[in-house]
């Protein structure tokens, strides 16, 4: 019985919607009321219909709030020395599609490796130069103390692009909660 009632207040609710949008002139999705100075119009100027179904964003662009209204943040996470060159690679081509955007980099366990002194990718290639390249364009890189701790090991062993952060989760969550940093994982 309830659910029955349930049913007849919805459809009736319902129905009294949809008959007011349909039924009133007064109502047309999406129009505007003109203002006295958009009634002044030349004397031959005639006015145009609107659709009241015009797309919000023009047709071939995609509509992103976020990256619309500020630039964009992201928060790498990396814990693994192997994935050292392909976040950097992942840094660099977002940059490339997103110049604006804010990038921070937080390493622990392996993925301090590469912000350490005297740290080399693969071909042998110091990755401070790779950090300070990326660095000029407004990357941080943080180093999780935990993980220095861990290993006995302080900022001076740090490069100069990265700055010791107390904890990598810690780091993650605050840029995430408090600063509006979209999170990526490799």
């Amino acid at each position: 019985m309830i659910h029955k009632l349930v049913k007849v207040v919805i459809l009736q609710l319902a129905l009294s919607i949809v008959t007011s949008v349909w039924i009133s002139p007064n109502i047309v999705i999406g129009a505007t009321t003109p203002t006295p100075e958009a009634a002044k119009c030349t004397q031959d100027a005639q006015p145009q219909a609107q659709s009241s179904f015009e797309p919000a964003v023009p047709v071939g662009k995609v509509a992103n709030p976020s990256s619309t209204a500020v630039h964009p943040k992201v928060v790498f996470q990396i814990n693994q020395a192997a994935d050292a060159s392909t976040i950097l690679r992942f840094v660099t081509n977002y940059l490339i599609a997103e110049p604006t955007a804010e990038v921070a980099v937080v390493g622990y366990a392996g993925g301090v490796d590469f912000m350490l002194k005297g740290a080399n990718d693969t071909t042998g290639k110091p990755y401070a130069e790779q950090l300070q390249a990326l660095a000029v364009k407004g990357v941080h890189f943080k180093v999780c103390n935990n993980t220095l701790n861990s290993r006995s090991l302080t900022a001076d062993a740090v490069v100069p692009q990265a700055a010791v952060v107390p904890g990598a989760v810690n780091e993650i969550i605050r840029l995430q909660t408090k600063e509006g940093y979209a999170y990526f994982r490799h």
